[in-house]
This record gives C-alpha cells, structure tokens and sequence, in this order.
C-alpha cells in the first residue's frame, strides 16, 4: 500500500492505527491532523457497464478498482502530510467519503499525527 514511501523513512517504522494510542508507546508529541485527499470521478464506460451489471447483480469490479486506487492515493498524501509535519506514527486513522457533484466523489484519509518513543 505504500509505495512510495520517503527514502528516509522505513515503513515497517512509520505506525498506523485507528485507536486512541499505540500500545507499547509513548506519544512525546501531538502534531494535529493529518490528511490526504483525493476527488475522482466515474468514467462513461463505467457506468454502462454498471447499469448492464444492474440487470443480473454481482460486483461492479470497475468501480471496486476505482475505490481502492483512490483510498490508497488519499492514505499515502495523509502519510506525506504527517512526515512533513515531522510525526512518526498516526493514531485515530479514519476514511471518508463525501460526494462533491453527481459522477465524483471525494475521498479522504485523515488523523491524528504523532511523535513516538519506541
């Protein structure tokens, strides 16, 4: 999931969790909220298909695809954010979805950036 992660930075080293606190660790630091983003839209094909797909039920594969790409751009822009802002872990982790106009959605990563003692 995360690809690109900085070259200074290990992943197996950068925590995230959706609790209150990383068990184990000592918080040294609260940085505040982190977040990444990211708005995509459908395309028509998609959506022919999708209604085709009405007819005899079953996943909507196109829009799956489409829904893990954007969670996946939107947790690595939160993960950028939080090195910047100079955190070594997030604790509180959450997404959303929000619908900005008919045919796009929104999709947001977000949390609280922390500094932690190992």
């Amino acid at each position: 999931m995360i690809e690109n992660f900085r070259k200074d930075h290990k992943k197996e080293d950068f925590m995230v969790v959706s609790t209150n606190n990383i068990e184990g660790a000592i918080i040294t630091e609260y940085l505040g909220i982190v977040q990444g983003s990211t708005v995509r839209s459908r395309n028509v094909g998609s959506d022919i298909f999708a209604n085709l797909k009405n007819l005899v039920g079953g996943e909507l594969v196109g829009y799956s695809k489409l829904l893990q790409s954007s969670r996946d751009q939107a947790y690595q822009r939160m993960l950028d954010d939080a090195i910047e802002k100079g955190a070594n872990a997030i604790i509180c982790f959450r997404f959303q979805t929000s619908t900005i106009t008919q045919g796009a959605s929104e999709i947001l990563a977000y949390g609280t950036g922390i500094r932690i003692k190992k």
